[in-house]
């Protein structure tokens, strides 16, 4: 008769050890790790064959808390989120540079004040497209 298998003893999967392999990165980014403790243990995480090992590589760390994602957000968090943020400040800061010098310009002549639209509208226009297809956008209920 088979004995049934301990908890601790069943095997683990690469999402299991990259699970742990996060989870460590979150300790070291909080300061409970230093560089080459993580770096060790994360090398470790990657030969262990069983819940019970990666139980022990983490026994000594306090829980982190769970980081759920803010609502509302425009940029993620991604490179690509970074990307569009940067991007549209800059667009957001020349817009609003191109409107105040079309407004002072057009108070002093008979230009039309809509000027800088000229400037402002295809660039935007780039932008809210690359917005709209996902780039830099968080993803819906996930990471």
């Amino acid at each position: 008769m088979n004995e049934p298998v301990h908890p601790e003893d069943v095997r683990i999967s690469d999402a299991d050890r990259q699970t742990v392999a996060d989870r460590l990165r979150a300790a070291h980014g909080a300061g409970y790790l230093d560089l080459s403790e993580f770096d060790a243990r994360v090398v470790e995480v990657w030969q262990m064959r069983t819940r019970g090992d990666l139980a022990r590589v983490t026994r000594d760390l306090p829980a982190m808390p769970k980081q759920r994602p803010a609502d509302g957000l425009i940029f993620s968090a991604s490179s690509g989120g970074v990307a569009m943020k940067v991007l549209s400040i800059i667009w957001l800061c020349v817009t609003a540079a191109a409107a105040a010098g079309w407004t002072v310009i057009a108070l002093l002549t008979e230009l039309s004040p809509l000027w800088f639209l000229a400037l402002a509208a295809p660039t935007g226009a780039v932008l809210l497209s690359l917005w709209l297809t996902g780039v830099g956008r968080p993803r819906r209920g996930g990471r």
